[in-house]
């Protein structure tokens, strides 16, 4: 029976450094197998494109979400934003069987297109399957408030009440705004306000000051909340990634 999960969340930038210089998606992918995760939630994942294939001689094979998942996890990839050489959207890799998933659009204009990955997973010795999901929120004050409205409305809709969940992502919420109407509206308790009292510094990565990115969950205790910086993680991407473990609070 499993009553620890290791979970990350992470804005990959592309599997690009910052600025673009470098493709760092081989070490992005030597990072989190370090972490031997259940879970991870990732945003700004490069489905494909064409000229950067052809820029970087190493440039994948596989998408990046399946290749950044090896043979260990279950790759899934909600496709969201759509341009002339390729796409990128939010990813998430499963150790555990998926009994369903869904991409669920939270657009609201052209220019930031956006989406909330959900799955449905199936661990070992629960009775109630776990709901993971990652999501990449918009720059604006006014489009995440109505976003967060979008994604409460789908979560009350295909998320059972007392089912245990694990919400991760980019909110690029510098105003701390996503936190009570998590709360409030589903229940959802941010993992590092939690365990630490102020919600994660991730962005920028390299001297982090602004909390952008959360983890939300339910049915859980919080065991561990770091916001990881360091070998391996320095200078893979503009965010820094979240990690958490977290221990089931309720009947299996």
């Amino acid at each position: 029976m499993k009553n620890v999960l290791r979970v990350a969340s992470y804005n990959i930038h592309k599997g690009l450094s910052l600025f673009n210089r470098r493709l760092v998606v081989h070490e992005v992918r030597q990072a989190l197998q370090g972490l031997q995760p259940d879970v991870v939630l990732l945003q700004e994942v490069q489905g494909a494109h064409q000229r950067k294939a052809q820029r970087f001689s190493h440039w994948p094979l596989e998408p990046q979400h399946e290749y950044l998942a090896g043979a260990e996890l279950t790759a899934l990839y909600g496709r969201n934003a759509n341009y002339r050489y390729g796409h990128h959207g939010n990813a998430l890799l499963s150790r555990f069987p998926v009994r369903r998933w869904d991409n669920h659009d939270l657009t609201l204009h052209k220019f930031e297109q956006r989406g909330l990955l959900h799955a449905v997973l199936e661990v070992p010795g629960w009775t109630r399957p776990l709901h993971a999901l990652s999501v990449h929120l918009n720059l604006r004050a006014r489009d995440r408030r109505q976003q967060l409205k979008l994604l409460a409305e789908y979560v009350h809709t295909e998320v059972p009440m007392h089912a245990p969940v694990v919400l991760g992502g980019d909110f690029n919420d510098w105003r701390c705004e996503a936190t009570p109407f998590m709360l409030h509206e589903l229940g959802l308790s941010e993992a590092f306000e939690m365990l630490h009292g102020a919600p994660a510094r991730s962005f920028p990565a390299r001297l982090p000051v602004l909390t952008l990115d959360r983890m939300y969950v339910r049915g859980f205790d919080i065991e561990v909340a770091d916001v990881l910086g360091g070998h391996p993680w320095t200078g893979l991407s503009d965010h820094a990634p979240l990690y958490a473990e977290l221990a089931r609070s309720m009947p299996h």
